[in-house]
């Protein structure tokens, strides 16, 4: 998908975008996990209401691979050893219309798994085999100066969350409302960021 088609979205129509393609190309596969690409990202939204989240973070729980969607690299760029960026990409695409809180936590998940990976030792052994394959393509765990560095991101608390509701959101058993579900939350969201802006 081109950036010029970025271009024609608004405040008004980027939710029915985002749903366009998670009807689209939700059913598309997941890296080698059981759960297609919508049924892990509803999962996340599912889990971070059950905790109690705020609308920002199910929105960010929703949202965090939509990069997937949005780059430039071809779908199945991972499986051919190539990191596709979709944590900038998806951030990237969401900005106009989000607040920071969800476009950090979608453009830092990737690094958060790195964080974690070097911070805590049993961290790794939660990862799927899919995660841990992609983990060496994104640059494995972190160095003690990239800690610091994603420690200084004012969102990291949330960030680390949304990280650990991407890890869960792989259970094909789990059965989860749909995107339409979800809209309303995503549009307030937008709604009240773009108000700000």
């Amino acid at each position: 998908m081109s950036a010029d088609k970025f271009q024609t979205l608004s405040k008004e129509n980027i939710v029915d975008f985002i749903g366009d393609i998670f009807h689209r190309r939700g059913a598309d596969s997941y890296l080698g996990e059981d759960v297609t690409m919508s049924e892990h990202m509803l999962q996340g939204a599912q889990l971070a209401e059950k905790a109690g989240a705020d609308d920002a973070l199910i929105a960010a729980a929703l949202l965090h691979d939509i990069g997937h969607y949005t780059n430039e690299f071809p779908d199945d760029a991972l499986e051919k050893g190539i990191n596709n960026h979709h944590d900038e990409a998806g951030a990237a695409v969401l900005e106009k219309f989000f607040p920071p809180v969800i476009t950090e936590c979608v453009r830092q998940h990737v690094a958060a798994k790195r964080y974690l990976c070097a911070k805590d030792e049993a961290y790794f052994s939660r990862l799927s085999d899919a995660s841990i394959h992609t983990l060496n393509l994104q640059g494995g765990p972190m160095s003690d100066a990239e800690m610091k560095e994603l420690e200084k991101n004012p969102h990291l608390k949330e960030i680390i969350q949304v990280r650990y509701w991407d890890d869960e959101g792989k259970d094909p058993s789990v059965k989860t409302p749909p995107y339409e579900y979800y809209a309303p939350i995503l549009q307030r969201v937008v709604d009240r960021f773009c108000a700000k802006a």
